[in-house]
């Protein structure tokens, strides 16, 4: 059964959504740096840290991870940097 929804992997970034993990102080240079983006087709690609498995026996009813798919972590603060950029549904 194909999916409702498919990322596509030749969609390119367009835009930072918020302020970088350096304006943010997130980061201490190039090597830790979670981040969201906007891609070209709309969709967004969202850089943070890995805990799919510390949090995998833990989610929620009805919330379920793909087995192609991680559960990434970002700084509360980063997405709350990002609203002014993300439009009203």
């Amino acid at each position: 059964m194909a999916r409702s929804w498919e990322a596509d992997p030749s969609a390119l970034f367009v835009r930072r959504l918020g302020k970088s993990a350096a304006e943010l102080g997130n980061s201490q240079g190039d090597d830790d740096c979670p981040d969201i983006w906007q891609l070209d087709n709309g969709d967004i690609a969202v850089i943070g840290r890995d805990l799919t498995t510390a949090y995998a026996p833990h989610l929620p009813d009805g919330v379920t991870l793909g087995t192609d798919e991680r559960l990434v972590v970002i700084p509360g603060n980063m997405l709350s940097a990002a609203r002014v950029d993300i439009p009203d549904a």
